[in-house]
């Protein structure tokens, strides 16, 4: 029959869909149709797909069915002669009488009766006659054609098959599928009508007695008897039962068979698989059909949990009872599946049934005449027959039966898989079910997954990578030792291979052995044991050992299935990692992974293998990924915080263990200071018993040792001998720790044994007597299992060594021979020295006793364990990730590896996993070839401009490197990828990236990216190296000829300049360019910009790192622009050249990187202000070593920071401008732009640094400094200006003299205004004045002008600043005062008119300023010897006067005007000091020199009529009078006109002063002159104009 009508069930055409209520009995019942629905409408029948319809009339069918069969039958010898009633239908009997046949009624019980009856009476004869009836007979002795007379009889009647009774209509035709005596076609045509039957809905669940039909159809064809004949009829006819049980199952029918009945039709199906006999095709069929089958029962036992809902314990309580009857026995050892009674022997064929020895046709009728008296109890199949099957199929892989071949197995292995995959949560959820998955089949499994047969290690793998998929959860310790024992298998035995290209600091993290690997023991065997060869050890599973290379990587296919659940290795994480006792199985599956993955391990499994570990490593860091949005679920899980300190523990644990193995007193202590344990032997005891880390080798040494006794007690105390024989005691504890070799020490143990196990059982009668059987059980197992020893010692022997021991009794011979054969059969001794399996049985009881302490496997679906999962599983994946890479040559895995180095930042970001993140950082700066500590040359680097539309691109050595090597790029791009947005937790791996970011930036590649968004360094760009050549494509002819080339090249040969560089080497440069832009730095570089400060300082300390200690580590020397930095002459070939500083611009990038880090925000300075200027400081004090651009930078990042910091004190003022102020002039000079800039900064604002910064001498040497810098100087004036002109001014009492002098010396510089103004005036000679103001277009000049301004404008200023001052008067007068008038005195000499002028006026002014006198006459007066007298004096100098002769004429009377005026301002005051006659004298001396100077007649004339209004005023206020008249003033009156005698002789009559004395009132006018004669004066000497010219702008360039 076809597949597709396998799948199609007969029942109604609409199936109701209605669950059986589980208070509702399911057994049917002929009586209470009801009960039959209920069954049929269960949803177990959901998944049967809609009936065949029938085009025919069913009756007339099912009779041409029976027609056929007849006649098939007629055709052979035994039923020629038999009644033709089979095919005419008609009834047997001649005459009826009474009513009509119950048969017409379906389902009444005299119509179940009589067939039963008769169906016994048919079958009976039949097997008495074996149909060999005679011609002429009744029906009677034919009773197989006999029952489709009846049947025919019966359908007479029928007008809906549906209607009919289903027994009834398959009666015969089960009576010839169960007679020995039928041939196969005749078989074969009951078996296809009975198919049809089924498929075409004849018999359904809505037919009567459906569930009593379907046990009876599961009986016959079980129990399927015929003819052997031709072998390939003999298979058509199982290859039918096949399909029909498969029916059957699948069909509505199945949810009515009784676990007997499945249990029979799975019997006969294993029959069929194991039959060597049979055809290969039929025995995969048959497995084919097992596999569906086991599919359909497995999936029913689903449905039953869903009836069940809450109840589940009620399926498990039908287990416990008696289930013998359900005991399958598949015919595996070569018999057939079918017999026949009456074949020859050699083609006999025994029974598949359990009841072989019963007659088929005798149990068909008793079982049919038990339903005949009443309802037969029919219950569905449920966990029994599932319990039985499954356990039957976990026997059949026993690899110790030597009756079961490996294709059993594997048949076994594959059904077994169906089963897990459809129901195996199901399974571990029934204890019934659980307890054979947990023991036998792991058991079976685990032994089979060490076999050499390739089809039995694959499909064991699938089947265990399935159980632990669908069961895990009760396969706690039964998975640890599975992938223990993979991992031991698969881990690469041999170092990782070295290759060139690839640093072995790139995959340092992949582990080399995987921690469950045990070091060899330190000891050998005592003798008492047989040393087990390797590779009898590894077939035991002790070890891992070699595999061939399918079986690796078969191996790995499951493990790597396994990997790839999404919380699989998270479960392996959180029950084993965490766990002390358990194995870090996640580490290591991770670990054997990653060294997998790499390529040499293709090299001893098979090509397939890296690429399946890499793509599991992939897979798992792709779910972690998958996790980092999803919401934590922590509900009824483990809390992080304790797995993190169960990890810690087990750290411990496990280093103090190894402590122990070596040195145990040592090992104790560690783990006594750790906490683990207590000083109390109870504790250690305890701990030694519990910790399977502990070598049993050495815990034996251990607690034999004399002095250890307490340990020893304490260790006894933990073992519970009550109720067990001295050999199982003696068992129990040996197996905990391995017994020493030495007399003493055995002895220490078995005394300390005797009186434990006396203690606590009464079977021995002391302690002595437990001594001596206890040495004479270690003698005996020592005697039984020693190779050396050749004879054996017999029980006689053994009773004869215990002999009146037992307080002088013997012991009782059963105890005796118990104990003999206990050792005999099963030596004691540790189970890594067994040579057999009995190690493997061993390990495998005492992993089922643990499994209760070990608890159930947590099951994890929720991300919480995700960041201390990654973080302990990073390295090894991520150093995979990079060795791959490197040495990848295929697209699919670049892209691989790229995507999971992104999963791996992001992960490592998401979790804060810093030190991962930090080494993904630092292998991929590795991969780019860009991270080393080397800058590429500079030298010959040629800016080429491609195109009008593009930018020109810089060909340099780095940039055709890197755009040659698709690797590099495509791991700048994943580096810097990310980087971006993980900028807050990268750590260490700012190194890297800052050592890439330099060498970008020395190449061109990167801008100093703050320059534009930081406007408070208001700078320009970091000038970089000068190209050798800059060369523009795209005004070049496309010339490609060869004489061009030819020419180009002679040219730049003959020029010495490098070659151009070539198109190849122009299309790297741009690939590189292309490259570095798709990074998108400038979104890494705004991320920075808004970091916290906790994550900018190991970036600042990355920066920091890479400036060089000295000199000596600078990089090689590179040029910079000349428009930026000043170029050296050319010096090739001389010793000196090399000792210049170099000009490095990466030096300088860091600098300013740092500087606007730190100047942030006040939090950033206070964090990463000191280390900044430190590190700016260290170059400002080595100045001459680096190059004046640096220096000059520095020195203004340094200001910066200053201004920026100041209130935290890390830069010190007077220490930077000291440090300034002591650089060498000429790099002062160099430096002076950005130096001055920086004092700008920090002075623009009135404050605390304002002062400070002024009030330094440092501050004012700089100043005065530069001042004589022409391209400084402008600066220098502006700084002075501000300072004086500000409000507050900050020119104090501390700086008032140096700014003075400063004043002093600009407008001493206005000098060279001079030649300018003489030279116009010679030109204009003879036509109008020149304009004053033509001498102050100069700067020069304007600032000199300005400079008499401001000293002029701080005469204000000095009543407030002697006020403050506090200084005496006298003391006062000449600090404030007398600056300002020497300095006004010393200008009033310039040589430009200009300047002079002002500064006369601005003298004057001041001289006469009513704030210029106090009462101590001392300082005061000093005007006339310090200020006026030596301005005359200067003035009367010839070498002053030849500066301007007609200026100079000009000023020396305004000078002598000054003078008198001065005078007689103060005259009333002097004349009451008594040294006024010695400076009248004095002025009448200069009068005298001044009249005397040869100037001409304007000095002439101007010498004796300020004399004249001076004596005038005298004489009249009373001073100068003859002594005749005022005797006191005698001395005056002789001396004045003996003085101006000598030069006037004629002034005293002019003036009539004798007469005219007595006059006062006629006098009085005489005091009008003078002042006449001032404000006369005063309007002459008007200055010209101060207002100072506008500034020139721009700086002249910058001098090496």
């Amino acid at each position: 029959m076809s597949q597709d009508a396998q799948s199609h069930a007969a029942m109604d055409t609409t199936p109701v869909e209605t669950r059986v209520n589980p208070d509702v009995s399911p057994r049917p019942s002929t009586s209470i149709p009801p009960s039959v629905s209920a069954v049929t409408r269960s949803p177990n029948t959901l998944y049967n797909s809609r009936p065949v319809s029938v085009a025919v009339d069913p009756v007339a069918l099912v009779i041409s069915e029976c027609i056929t069969v007849a006649s098939a039958m007629r055709k052979h010898a035994r039923w020629a002669g038999s009644s033709v009633s089979s095919i005419l239908g008609g009834n047997p009997n001649a005459i009826q009488l009474g009513p009509p046949s119950p048969l017409l009624r379906p389902g009444s019980k005299s119509s179940v009766a009589s067939a039963a009856v008769d169906g016994a009476q048919d079958i009976g004869a039949a097997n008495r006659w074996g149909l060999r009836g005679k011609r002429g007979k009744s029906m009677q002795d034919n009773p197989l054609m006999a029952g489709f007379g009846r049947l025919r009889h019966e359908l007479s009647g029928c007008k809906n098959i549906h209607d009919f009774d289903p027994p009834a209509l398959l009666n015969p035709f089960l009576q010839v599928i169960q007679a020995s005596s039928t041939s196969a076609p005749i078989t074969i045509l009951a078996l296809k009508a009975i198919r049809k039957f089924l498929s075409y809905g004849f018999i359904s669940p809505d037919s009567p007695r459906f569930p009593l039909a379907m046990q009876y159809l599961s009986t016959a064809i079980t129990h399927c008897r015929f003819e052997a004949s031709d072998s390939a009829q003999d298979e058509v006819v199982l290859l039918m039962i096949l399909h029909l049980m498969e029916d059957m199952l699948s069909g509505p029918g199945g949810a009515f068979l009784s676990d007997e009945s499945v249990c029979e039709m799975m019997e006969t199906g294993l029959t069929m698989c194991c039959q060597s006999r049979l055809s290969e095709l039929l025995r995969r069929t048959a497995e084919a059909s097992m596999v569906r089958m086991c599919q359909i029962i497995f999936e029913h036992l689903k449905h039953l949990e869903v009836q069940a809902g809450d109840d589940l314990e009620a399926l498990d309580i039908e287990v416990n009872g008696d289930t013998e009857g359900l005991r399958m026995v598949p015919a595996t050892n070569g018999s057939d599946v079918i017999a026949s009674t009456d074949a020859p022997p050699s083609e006999e064929r025994a029974s598949s049934s359990t009841e072989t020895a019963v007659n088929d046709a005798e149990v068909g009728s008793e079982t049919e005449a038990t339903d005949a008296t009443g309802p037969l109890d029919i219950k569905p199949y449920s966990l029994p027959s599932m319990k039985e099957l499954f356990r039957v199929l976990v026997d059949l892989l026993d690899p110790h039966d030597k009756q079961q071949g490996d294709n059993m197995r594997v048949m076994a292995l594959r059904i077994i898989h169906v089963a897990l995959e459809v129901a195996g949560p199901s399974i571990a959820r029934h204890p019934a079910l659980a307890v054979v998955a947990e023991d036998r089949l792991c058991r079976h499994l685990f032994q089979l997954v060490r076999s050499d047969n390739m089809a039995i290690l694959q499909e064991s793998l699938i089947v265990a990578g399935t159980l632990l998929e669908t069961c895990r959860g009760v396969l706690k310790l039964q998975q640890e030792l599975f992938l223990s024992y993979l991992v031991a298998c698969l881990h690469p035995p041999v170092e990782i291979p070295w290759e060139s290209n690839i640093d072995p600091s790139l995959y340092d993290g992949i582990p080399q052995r995987p921690s469950i690997t045990k070091a060899p023991s330190s000891q050998g065997g005592s003798g008492r044991a047989t040393p087990v060869p390797v590779k009898d050890r590894q077939k035991l599973g002790m070890e891992g050992g070699a595999r061939k290379p399918d079986a690796r990587q078969a191996m790995v296919e499951s493990v790597s299935a396994l990997a790839r659940m999404p919380y699989f290795l998270v479960e392996l994480f959180v029950n084993y990692d965490c766990d002390a006792n358990r194995v870090n199985l996640c580490e290591d599956i991770i670990g054997l992974l990653s060294r997998s993955a790499l390529p040499d391990s293709a090299t001893w499994s098979t090509t397939s293998v890296p690429p399946l570990c890499l793509d599991a490593l992939l897979g798992y860091v792709q779910c972690v990924a998958d996790r980092l949005e999803e919401e934590p679920l922590s509900e009824g899980l483990l809390d992080c915080e304790t797995l993190r300190e169960q990890r810690r523990r087990k750290r411990i644990i496990v280093k103090g263990a190894a402590k122990f193995n070596e040195k145990p007193k040592e090992g104790l202590g560690y783990l006594k200071e750790a906490g683990i344990i207590s000083d109390n032997a109870a504790s250690v005891a305890k701990f030694l018993r519990q910790t399977s880390r502990v070598s049993k080798v050495v815990l034996g040494d251990f607690l034999s040792k004399k002095g250890n006794d307490a340990y020893l007690e304490a260790f006894l105390d933990l073992f519970d001998f009550s109720g067990k024989r001295v050999d199982e005691a003696l068992r129990l504890l040996l197996e905990s720790f391995r017994l020493p070799g030495e007399s003493p020490l055995i002895e220490r143990i078995v005394t300390a044994f005797a009186k434990r196990y006396h203690s606590l059982s009464e079977d021995v009668a002391n302690e002595d007597a437990v001594f001596v059987l206890t040495y004479a059980i270690i003698m005996l197992n020592v005697d039984q299992h020693s190779p050396k020893i050749k004879k054996r010692m017999e029980l006689a022997d053994f009773a004869r060594q215990v002999r009146g021991v037992n307080d002088g009794k013997d012991f009782a011979p059963d105890f005796l021979e118990a104990t003999f054969d206990a050792i005999r059969t099963n030596e004691i001794i540790l189970p890594d020295e067994h040579d057999n399996h009995h190690a493997f049985e061993y390990a495998w009881r005492e992993l089922l006793l643990k499994t209760e302490s070990a608890g159930p496997l947590v099951y994890c679906p929720t991300n919480i364990y995700d960041a201390d999962m990654f973080a302990a599983t990073w390295k090894p994946i991520v150093s995979t990730l990079s060795y791959v890479f490197m040495s990848a040559t295929d697209d699919a895995v670049f892209s691989r590896v790229v995507t999971g180095f992104d999963q791996c930042a992001q992960i490592a970001a998401k979790y804060g996993i810093t030190e991962a993140l930090d080494h993904i950082i630092q292998n991929l700066s590795y991969m780019t070839t860009l991270d080393n500590e080397e800058l590429s040359n500079t030298v010959l680097n040629t800016e080429v401009k491609v195109s009008d539309d593009t930018d020109s691109v810089m060909v340099s050595e780095l940039a055709v490197k890197l755009g040659r090597d698709f690797k590099a790029q495509l791991a700048t791009l994943v580096l810097f990828r990310v980087v971006n947005g993980s900028e807050d937790i990268i750590r260490r791996g700012w190194e890297h990236i800052a050592r890439i970011w330099l060498k970008l930036f020395a190449n061109s590649l990167i801008p100093s990216f703050y320059n534009k968004s930081h406007t408070h360094l208001k700078l320009p760009k970091i000038p970089l190296h000068t190209p050798s050549q800059v060369i523009d494509r795209a005004t070049k002819t496309a010339d490609t000829s060869l004489f061009s080339a030819l020419s180009s090249y002679i040219s730049s040969y003959a020029a010495d300049d490098p070659p151009e560089p070539s198109a190849e080497e122009i299309d790297s440069s741009l690939s590189t360019a292309d490259c570095i832009k798709a990074c998108h730095l400038g979104e890494i570089f705004a991320n920075i910009s808004s970091l916290p400060v906790s994550s900018l300082v190991p970036l600042l300390e990355a920066l920091l790192a890479q400036l060089p200690d000295d000199e000596s580590s600078t990089v090689p020397v590179i040029s910079v622009k000349t428009e930026s930095v000043p170029s050296s002459p050319s010096t090739t070939g001389s010793k000196p050249s090399q000792r210049k500083p170099t000009y490095d611009p990466t030096v300088v990038y860091i600098l300013e990187f740092c500087t606007v880090l730190a100047l942030k925000n006040p939090e950033t300075i206070l964090e990463l202000g000191k280390q900044v200027s430190e590190a700016l400081q260290m170059f400002l004090r080595n100045a001459s070593q680096y190059h004046s651009a640096l220096i000059s930078r520095a020195a203004y990042y340094q200001f910066n920071m200053l201004k920026g910091s100041y209130e935290h004190d890390f830069v010190r003022a007077p220490v930077l401008l000291h440090t300034i102020s002591s650089f060498p002039k000429e790099i002062l000079a160099k430096t002076s732009q950005l130096v001055l800039q920086g004092l700008k900064i920090c002075i623009e604002q009135p404050g605390p640094l304002r002062s400070e910064i002024m009030t330094s001498p440092d501050f004012w040497l700089i100043l005065r400094t530069l001042a004589g810098n022409p391209n400084s100087s402008p600066t220098v004036f502006d700084i002075l200006e501000g300072g004086v002109t500000g409000s507050p001014s900050a020119i104090i009492a501390d700086n008032y003299e140096a700014a003075i002098s400063l004043l002093s010396e600009y407008a001493t510089a206005a000098q060279v205004g001079a030649v300018e103004e003489q030279k116009g005036e010679r030109r204009h000679r003879n036509t109008r004045p020149p304009r004053k103001e033509v001498a102050s277009e100069n700067a020069i000049v304007s600032r000199g002008v300005k400079a008499v301004n401001l000293i002029s404008s701080m005469t204000a200023r000095i009543p407030h600043l002697m006020k403050q001052s506090h200084l005496e008067n006298s003391e006062a007068w000449s600090a404030y005062w007398l600056p300002i008038f020497q300095a006004l005195t010393t200008q009033c000499t310039n040589p430009c008119r200009e300047v002079r002028q002002l500064a006369f006026s601005s003298l004057q002014r001041s001289l006469l300023s009513p704030e210029l006198t106090c009462t101590d006459h001392q300082e005061w007066t000093a005007i006339f010897g310090e200020v006026l007298f030596p301005l005359i004096h200067k003035l009367l100098k010839p070498e002053v006067y030849s500066s301007d002769r007609d200026g100079m004429s000009e000023t020396r009377v305004q000078a002598a005007s000054l003078l008198c005026k001065t005078f007689l301002q103060y005259l009333v005051m002097l004349s009451k000091w008594d040294g006024m006659l010695e400076l009248w004298l004095q002025i009448i001396d200069i009068m005298d020199r001044l009249m005397n100077s040869g100037q001409g007649d304007s000095l002439e004339e101007a010498v004796p009529e300020n004399l004249k209004n001076v004596l005038l005023f005298m004489a009249s206020s009373g001073y100068l009078v003859p002594p005749s008249k005022d005797p006191s003033q005698e001395s005056l009156w002789v001396e004045t006109w003996k003085r101006i005698d000598r030069f006037l002789p004629d002034l005293r009559k002019d003036l009539f002063l004798e007469e005219d004395v007595e006059q006062p009132n006629e006098a009085a006018p005489a005091t009008s002159p003078p002042a006449e004669t001032q404000a006369a004066a005063e309007e002459k000497e008007e200055p010209a104009s101060t207002e100072p010219e506008a500034e020139e702008k721009g700086k002249a360039p910058e001098d090496e």
